[in-house]
């Protein structure tokens, strides 16, 4: 029976560079020069941004921001939290990588394939959802209608098998 696997993941050696090209921007860049402006990957898939004001930090959001977007790191897959700034005014802030499908977002996806009435069935496992049908043509029908519309994250469809 034909299927394929629904899943949102974004690859880590993308973000990996992207987070590398930022550091050597701000490193070049004369708006930083001499201050104490960082910019780091953790291991869990966060990057957490440091600087010494809140403009700076700013400026420090957009440039990886851009390098993201440049090494087409979907975007709808960053979570920015909020900023904060201590009493002294250093101001640090954390984005957080979405890997996988959330279980509310997973719902959601389901749900609107079970409305369309095409002939086939999706079940959650772990953080993908799986689509099997009788007809190849009723599983091309739903990866139209899944690209067609926005969830607010990154979708992407693997394991495509006859």
């Amino acid at each position: 029976m034909p299927s394929f696997d629904i899943v949102s993941e974004i690859d880590k050696q993308e973000i990996d560079n992207a987070v590398n090209q930022a550091r050597k921007e701000l490193a070049t860049r004369f708006d930083f020069k001499g201050s104490q402006a960082s910019i780091e990957l953790a291991k869990e898939g966060h990057i957490k941004l440091s600087a010494e004001d809140a403009n700076r930090l700013k400026g420090l959001l957009e440039i990886v921001i851009a390098k993201l977007a440049k090494r087409n790191v979907d975007l709808r897959n960053v979570e920015r939290k909020e900023q904060a700034i201590s009493s002294i005014g250093h101001a640090t802030q954390e984005l957080r990588i979405k890997q996988g499908l959330e279980g509310a977002k997973a719902k959601e996806i389901i749900k609107a394939i079970k409305e369309q009435d095409f002939k086939v069935q999706s079940a959650l496992q772990e953080q993908q959802i799986r689509v099997t049908g009788k007809k190849r043509d009723d599983l091309q029908a739903v990866i139209a209608f899944v690209r067609s519309k926005d969830f607010g994250v990154a979708l992407s469809f693997v394991n495509f098998r006859d």
